[in-house]
């Protein structure tokens, strides 16, 4: 019996692309076998499912300004239906987060400098703007002429947000409260000019790792759930000393063994593999891994975590890797399945394929 799994994709849509796309991979032949337009949207960048996927809320662009749209997951073809979009003036967020309980959608926003949170009705739609709070703040690299928030996300246990500002170094910690208050905690300071991007946790939710734009770094921290401070252990680089080109940091995803870290090289055009050290959970590099296409803006593991599948933004295209789970290396399955503009992968989650 064949094994298929699916997911969404969000792109750009400044030329072809139509807005989120599904696809379905098979399991058994490791290989994307379908990609459909599912939702006509602007901008929708990046995604997230809630947790028990009825819901899928993208970034998105409306005339002249930018928000969220919501929509509903059909059960049976994963077809999107919207429910509504909330929105402010200026461009659209470049992340999004849903908490557990999918009461509560938070954003960041690098062009206006924002953190937003949003609060969630019963039935998935968004219900009303929560907070906003503005960052400022810059830095030494040409890049960070003011604040430039890429990440917005949950703490594992949510009584925080973190928000990623690679324009002043810095990821600052609010508490956030079941109403969508937003109150500052802790701010930790990244290394000077390497523009924090993207941040994800060990599975023991003790350490966490954050990649770096500016510098293409795997920062590794300690964290203090008690005040969700960050003590920083370890500062690794992703590409090589000798690669002297430009290149961006992007994704940074963790597995759900706590064994391994993959982050994503834009310019190097590749994935960086490291190993965790069991005791201290510090990084150790193993490989690069080239995607097979140029600018990999995102990846995703497949729910067992045997399959990695990369998305390359200027070539419009995805590529899959199966991935040895002990060794945590990467071995090309399939490349160059056409995709306009793709920015980000989302598996539908906790599937065991049908």
């Amino acid at each position: 019996m064949t094994t298929k799994i699916s997911g969404y994709l969000g792109t750009y849509t400044k030329v072809t692309s139509e807005g989120v796309y599904q696809f379905t991979l098979d399991l058994d032949q490791e290989q994307i076998v379908d990609v459909t337009p599912v939702a006509k949207v602007d901008n929708p960048t990046y995604l997230t499912l809630s947790a028990e996927n009825q819901f899928l809320y993208a970034v998105s662009k409306e005339a002249d300004q930018g928000g969220v749209t919501a929509f509903s997951i059909d059960q049976v073809t994963g077809g999107l239906n919207k429910l509504n979009s909330l929105t402010l003036p200026g461009s659209p967020p470049c992340h999004v987060s849903v908490n557990k309980e999918n009461t509560i959608v938070v954003t960041a926003n690098y062009h206006t400098k924002q953190i937003v949170s949003y609060l969630i009705n019963p039935d998935g739609s968004l219900k009303e703007i929560a907070d906003i709070v503005e960052h400022k703040g810059s830095g030494p690299h040409e890049r960070q002429e003011k604040a430039h928030m890429h990440y917005a996300g949950f703490s594992p246990d949510e009584k925080y947000v973190f928000a990623v500002d690679l324009g002043s170094d810095e990821i600052t910690t609010y508490a956030i409260d079941q109403v969508g208050k937003l109150t500052k905690e802790h701010v930790f300071e990244a290394p000077a000019g390497s523009g924090p991007r993207h941040l994800t946790f060990a599975p023991n939710g003790e350490y966490a790792y954050a990649m770096t734009e500016l510098s293409s770094e795997v920062l590794t921290l300690k964290y203090n759930a008690d005040t969700g401070e960050f003590t920083q252990l370890q500062r690794i680089s992703a590409i090589p000393e000798s690669f002297n080109d430009v290149n961006d940091g992007s994704a940074i995803h963790v597995t759900d063994d706590g064994k391994f870290i993959y982050a994503g090289n834009r310019g190097h055009g590749s994935i960086a593999t490291f190993r965790i050290d069991p005791v201290t959970n510090l990084l150790e590099f193993l490989d690069w891994t080239g995607t097979e296409g140029d600018w990999p803006r995102d990846f995703a593991l497949t729910p067992d975590n045997k399959l990695l599948i990369a998305s390359n933004q200027n070539s419009g295209t995805l590529t899959v890797f199966n991935r040895d789970q002990n060794s945590g290396k990467l071995t090309l399955k399939q490349a160059d399945i056409k995709v306009p503009e793709v920015v980000c992968v989302k598996f539908i989650n906790n599937q065991v394929g049908k």
